[in-house]
């Protein structure tokens, strides 16, 4: 594959100013004053027809009359002249524009009407946008500063992401006072064309960039902005900040859940299954960075504190429990080493105070034990500046014992100009230093989350073994009856129903139309039962005393239902039908209330909710959120993020509850939602877990009818297509599976590449290439689904190599295409393999929307162009270029 398709914005050659100004005060003066200064050694063209010069640069009246080729155009122009540049753009072939100009999209029709035009010539023309209402692009090791920032950027290996032009301009105010580089930085202003995850693509295979700082205020894509952080986050750090943390943006209030889950811990739940670390802060942006940036794994966050003064331990020990880090227990052997090496009085537990006496050995010596304890994975040094210590050489000691050790060492050296030295030996090593106990303790803390949110993002859910397959066209119809009703709101026999589809265990519910029906129903049934009003008009049925439960004979029946139908008449007189059910009054006296719920989140589509559940559910507030499809393991870390963890747990008399059956039941609540696009809301409140199983004893759903076209797209991740495996037979009696990359392929797909002659390698990579180095592992198995697709050829013949073949493709930006590569083990060639895999891929590919089928072939690479021609595809001469062929298949044929 050849460069990103973004990165004229980022390399340009020739970038032409539209708006350039001699006005001190303008933003087309700084725009070209920001260009100059930084030594931009391509071609600099100003662009103002009232001016012939412009700070000693040629200007000119329009982009026509520059006589050479362009690559970037910026454009700081009012709004009303930007569509007619956009289309000079155009005409000139220039397909990369930064708009910087405001007044798009601000509450007036008018910037809505010219945000369109603009955009309707741009696809026109194939140009891409970045703004508009942005302050522009700065890479200061291509020398381009296409911004109106004030001030020079110091070279660096950061990436910048900001959704605020003033946002962007504080960060980077910030970052110069600590000396802080960037290897690029991007206002995205109002994002009316590329987005957050289009620039994250191009960040990820970027190799000047090793981490990723981001301000987001808001996403108009989530399963794009997902998809980009995803490919970034699994080849370098991303971190980021988020304004608008307490809007709960658009919170149903007709359920319990949707009192509880908010778009805020939504898109907790989203940046974590990406991978991503979220912070609240400018400094903290940087201290994630700083320690984030040696790729240590820190799995149990059990950290271990050596100081030499007992009050900064103390508080870093009351810091690290707000943060949820662990105070590492150590063992038995390093209390022993530690008392042969400090002091009589040491503290003789973590935090290890070494005293104020404390010299260079003694730190150096406590490490050395800290480092060595299996119940530590990190160790926070703090020093301040005692008339016994050397912060230098105790700095020095520290780095050499980081140095050889696997865990990280953060360094806080609290006070001023005693401790400059020591910092000052931090800031070119391995050691992330900090001025204070606490930040350093915050900076473990992103470590542990960025660790943790690593193994999320790996996660790709398989479906779930199940004794009996759901009943999802049941569940549908059931759904689509009520909507043909008019209703959107299920009675608890329905909603239960719907349950029940999914194999989720539910307490039988059964209307009863008059007291004589509830008689019945309850002589049916066996004492005791519950009745419970059962309707659209009353959310919660406590509220209104609609609950009676351990009733215990017909004549208790009869005598509450009555006093039911009455009470709910005189304080509604205009209900016309009041609903009620029997069911049985379920006893478990081990049995815990928890809750499940979903809701509809605006921006990523369904979120699941776990939590204590019961009456006093919004009192509790106890719950954690995640984004389906789940497993097991991501079901696991949920559950393990509520007080409900512990409530499920043995104590006092208690057995522990059904652990497997809870977590049985979240798995199918994923499956559900993920099935029923149709669902809003959905409330299973109470869910009983006792030592027996689990129960869904009340259930509410809401429901919508559904217009999406296409498998999933209510949710913002793709669950794992399954449903794509195939299973042939080959010429030779060989059976081969057929199925969707997985990340566990890792060490398979390695290994296959390594089995791949060297002709073969050079057919699929167009280059030399002995082995898959670890971040192409990385993107050739933990893939998207939405945007790409990888498909495997296996087998189970204990004759043969497990992975037979490897076909992918890859979304092109115009949304329309795919660029594919296949490549087959050369012992398993002539089998029909690689077409197999093609016409996989290209069914795929035309099923998801595609037109065209695409890719490069090197002209000597015979039996691939022997298989594509008899694949019905088209081969085109590049011109200029006479050792690869470009070759297309319209998928409208397929």
């Amino acid at each position: 594959m050849g460069p990103h398709y973004l990165s004229r914005f980022f390399t340009p050659k020739s970038v032409a100013i539209v708006g350039a100004s001699e006005r001190q005060d303008s933003v087309g003066y700084r725009l070209l004053l920001n260009m100059k200064e930084a030594g931009f050694t391509g071609g600099l063209y100003p662009v103002n027809p009232k001016h012939e010069q412009l700070l000693g640069l040629k200007a000119y009246p329009d982009l026509n009359a520059i006589p050479e080729d362009l690559d970037l155009a910026v454009i700081a122009t009012p709004a009303a002249t930007v569509p007619g540049i956009v289309r000079q753009c155009g005409e000139k072939n220039v397909t990369s524009v930064i708009i910087i100009s405001a007044g798009f999209v601000e509450r007036d029709a008018e910037g809505k009407r010219l945000q369109q035009e603009l955009l309707d010539i741009a696809h026109r023309y194939g140009i891409r946008i970045i703004g508009p209402n942005c302050l522009g692009v700065i890479c200061p090791g291509g020398r381009l500063n296409a911004s109106f920032a004030d001030g020079s950027v110091k070279d660096g290996n950061l990436a910048l992401l900001s959704q605020s032009g003033a946002v962007c301009t504080a960060i980077l105010d910030w970052a110069k006072s600590q000396d802080i580089g960037f290897s690029t930085v991007v206002s995205m202003g109002g994002a009316a064309d590329i987005d957050f995850g289009e620039v994250l693509d191009y960040l990820a295979t970027d190799s000047q960039t090793t981490g990723i700082l981001m301000y987001v205020e808001g996403i108009r894509d989530a399963r794009r902005f997902l998809s980009g952080l995803k490919a970034a986050a699994r080849l370098k750090p991303v971190i980021l900040i988020k304004a608008g943390r307490h809007e709960t943006g658009g919170k149903a209030v007709m359920s319990h859940t949707g009192a509880l889950v908010g778009g805020d811990n939504v898109f907790d739940a989203a940046i974590e299954r990406a991978g991503v670390v979220r912070v609240y802060s400018i400094s903290s942006l940087f201290s994630a960075a700083r320690v984030l940036s040696h790729n240590y794994e820190v799995r149990d966050a059990r950290l271990a504190i050596i100081t030499n003064a007992g009050g900064p331990g103390v508080m870093s020990t009351d810091r690290a429990e707000d943060v949820g880090v662990k105070m590492a227990v150590l063992s038995a052997e390093s209390i022993d080493a530690l008392n042969l090496v400090l002091p009589p009085h040491w503290s003789h537990a973590n935090p290890v105070d070494i005293l104020g006496d404390a010299t260079s050995e003694r730190y150096r010596e406590a490490l050395d034990v800290c480092l060595k304890d299996a119940n530590v994975d990190g160790v926070l040094v703090i020093l301040t500046p005692q008339a016994m210590t050397d912060p230098a050489q105790v700095a020095e000691y520290i780095i050499a014992g980081a140095k050889a050790g696997k865990k990280p060492v953060l360094a806080a050296w609290t006070g001023g100009a005693r401790v400059q030295q020591g910092r000052n030996l931090f800031a070119n090593s391995q050691v992330a230093h900090f001025n204070t106990p606490e930040t350093a303790v915050d900076a473990f803390s992103f470590l542990a989350s960025h660790s943790r949110n690593q193994i999320l993002l790996k996660q790709i859910p398989l479906p779930a073994d199940q004794p009996a397959a759901p009943d999802i066209a049941g569940a549908r119809l059931i759904i689509e009856r009520v909507l043909a009703e008019g209703r959107q709101v299920l009675t608890a026999q329905q909603a239960k129903a719907i349950l029940a589809a999914f194999r989720i265990p539910v307490n039988p519910t059964i209307k009863a139309a008059s007291a004589k029906d509830a008689m019945i129903v309850g002589e049916t049934l066996g004492f005791p039962v519950v009745l419970k009003i059962d309707m659209a008009e009353f959310t919660h049925k406590s509220d209104i005393g609609g609950v009676r439960v351990n009733i215990d004979s017909v004549q208790e029946i009869s005598r509450n239902f009555i006093e039911m139908e009455a009470a709910v008449r005189q304080k509604h007189p205009d209900v016309k039908e009041i609903g009620i059910t029997v069911e049985p009054m379920f006893r478990s006296r081990s049995g815990r209330e928890l809750m499940i719920g979903v809701v509809r989140d605006p921006v990523f589509g369904p979120a699941i909710s776990f939590g204590l559940g019961g009456t006093m559910v919004e009192i509790l507030q106890d719950r954690a959120v995640a984004l389906p499809p789940l497993n097991a393991y991501m079901v696991e870390q949920m559950i393990a993020k509520t007080r409900a963890a512990k409530y499920i747990g043995a104590f006092r008399q208690l057995p522990p509850a059904n652990r497997q059956a809870l977590i049985d039941v979240l798995l199918k609540v994923s499956m559900l939602v993920s099935e029923l696009p149709e669902i809003l809301e959905l409330d299973i409140n109470p869910l009983i877990v006792d030592e027996r199983g689990a129960i869904a004893v009340d259930a509410r759903i809401r429901a919508q009818l559904s217009s999406q076209l296409t498998p999933y797209s209510h949710m913002a991740i793709h669950p794992y297509p399954h449903e794509l495996t195939r299973h042939y037979q080959l010429p030779n009696g060989t059976n081969i599976v057929i199925r969707p990359i997985r990340p566990e392929d890792a060490v398979m797909e390695k290994d296959f590449v390594h089995r791949l002659s060297d002709r073969s390698k050079y057919f699929r990579f167009m280059r030399a290439l002995q082995e898959l180095t670890p971040e192409m592992v990385v993107r050739f198995t933990q893939i998207d689904y939405d945007r790409e697709m990888a498909f495997v050829a296996v087998t189970a013949d204990e004759q043969l190599p497990v992975e037979l073949g490897v076909g992918r493709y890859l979304m092109n930006p115009d949304g329309r295409s795919v660029e594919f590569a296949v490549v087959v083990a050369d012992d398993c060639q002539c089998q029909g393999i690689g077409t197999r895999l093609m016409k996989t891929l290209m069914q795929t590919a035309k099923d998801k929307g595609m037109l065209f089928f695409e890719g490069e072939v090197l002209a000597v690479n015979k039996p691939m162009l022997s298989m594509i021609r008899k694949l019905g595809f088209s081969i085109e001469t590049i011109p200029g270029d006479s050792e690869v062929v470009h070759v297309v298949k319209d998928l409208r044929n397929l």
